[in-house]
């Protein structure tokens, strides 16, 4: 999740997340193609779904567009994204129905479709990206005056439920860019090195997990958290008292330990240190700044 002011680079950087992606594997192109054979959006000239999906439905979008319709269900947008990227810009804009509708699909990487006569199950693994704006006006907590009154900018960020929050590992505050900045800001990592890294990341998880139904730090089980997320004491200190001061879940604390592997796997280090806990803390905290507030 982004939050911040228009004009920041939400949508840019969640446009640039994709090409971070490493490629699709053999089983991962399959799988893509059965599904959008099934919506019927093939090309007929390159039958093969060979780069991974990226679908920024409108915040317009019916709550059948986005989990599959008709009366035969098609795939929507969530099963569209599979493998892939599914963004949704001004996420508080959508309908309260499509918001609630991933909550299943960002917990079991599925999606359930129930009629009549069937429920029809289409697999829903992708990357949520979601970018909104703090308040209606856009620049509550920026260095802009924000015309809304406290019950505007309470209306508008209780649009996006705390149980969706809890499923979003990484909240990122992307605030408003200074001309300054435009102009003699120093220049980042390339896409294409940042790439390197996450198909580094990725092979170093693969080789974990040799043997196993899991591929990614995500699909890691409890079990596996005991074994390769094992902590030193003065991590598991901050992580506990990080637990009973944010008031965090059980959902939370795993996936704080899981975002924690994989910032270590991007070093790559072996052993997860304190500072992997507490940049995983770090992203975990925008919630309580704004929703708390």
């Amino acid at each position: 999740l982004m939050l911040g002011p228009p004009g920041g680079g939400k949508t840019m950087l969640a446009r640039r997340f994709a090409g971070l992606l490493p490629p699709m594997t053999r089983e991962e192109i399959l799988e893509t193609t059965r599904i959008y054979s099934v919506a019927g959006l093939l090309n007929p000239k390159n039958p093969l779904v060979e780069t991974r999906p990226f679908r920024s439905p409108h915040r317009s979008a019916s709550a059948a567009s986005m989990v599959g319709g008709g009366r035969i269900p098609r795939p929507g947008e969530i099963s569209l994204a599979h493998n892939g990227v599914l963004f949704m810009d001004e996420l508080p804009e959508f309908n309260r129905d499509v918001l609630e509708a991933l909550r299943q699909p960002l917990e079991d990487k599925e999606i359930s479709v129930a009629r009549v006569q069937a429920t029809y199950t289409y697999p829903a693994r992708f990357s949520l990206i979601g970018a909104m704006n703090p308040c209606f006006c856009g620049h509550y907590g920026s260095d802009i005056e924000c015309t809304c009154t406290p019950l505007q900018i309470q209306r508008y960020l209780g649009r996006v439920s705390g149980p969706l929050l809890d499923r979003m590992d990484l909240h990122v505050e992307v605030p408003r860019i200074k001309l300054d900045d435009l102009h003699s800001g120093p220049d980042g990592e390339s896409s294409a090195a940042l790439r390197d890294r996450v198909i580094l990341a990725r092979d170093i998880q693969q080789r974990r997990h040799q043997g196993s139904r899991v591929f990614l730090n995500s699909q890691m089980s409890p079990a596996d958290l005991r074994r390769y997320c094992r902590l030193d004491e003065a991590s598991h200190n901050l992580l506990k008292a990080s637990f009973e001061r944010l008031h965090l879940s059980a959902r939370a604390y795993d996936r704080i330990l899981k975002i924690a592997r994989t910032i270590a796997d991007l070093e790559p280090s072996e052993q997860i240190k304190m500072e992997h806990i507490g940049e995983a803390l770090h992203y975990r905290t925008l919630d309580r700044k704004y929703w708390s507030s």
